[in-house]
């Protein structure tokens, strides 16, 4: 038995001449809308209101952005706009090494202890810092 596989599946049938259906229901509503501003607004009033709508719809229908159509665009706009935002890190300026060296008054430079974390208490200390919940810093008896 053979099958006929379809070839072109991801491309959209043209049904209204050489509109697809989508492309047909965004022009005609904009266009209609257009209209309803015309037959119930002052002529100057419905040319101002009406000429950003005709154009989101013509964009709506034709226009395309990486490829994709511009609904897409709009559509990850209204929910990036729409949902909550979660804020991890938040950058503070550092003091210059040079300013904080002078204050201290001495020219040699001072050693730092860096304490040895596994790999576990890496990610902990991370995780902490990311959502701010590490009140008090790490010292050394921690780290042993």
């Amino acid at each position: 038995m053979r099958f006929q596989v379809p070839q072109f599946i991801e491309v959209e049938d043209k049904i209204f001449g050489p509109l697809t259906f989508k492309q047909f229901v965004y022009v005609t509503g904009g266009v209609g809308l257009a209209v309803i501003l015309f037959l119930f607004l002052p002529r100057f009033l419905a040319i101002i209101t009406s000429l950003p709508i005709v154009l989101f719809s013509v964009a709506l229908a034709f226009y395309k952005i990486n490829g994709k159509p511009f609904v897409n665009a709009v559509e990850a706009f209204i929910k990036y706009s729409l949902t909550n935002k979660l804020y991890i890190w938040k950058k503070e300026p550092k003091e210059p090494v040079g300013k904080a060296a002078s204050a201290q008054g001495s020219g040699a430079p001072r050693q730092v202890y860096v304490p040895k974390l596994s790999e576990s208490k890496l990610k902990e200390l991370t995780w902490s810092l990311d959502i701010k919940e590490n009140q008090n810093p790490v010292t050394e008896d921690d780290t042993n």
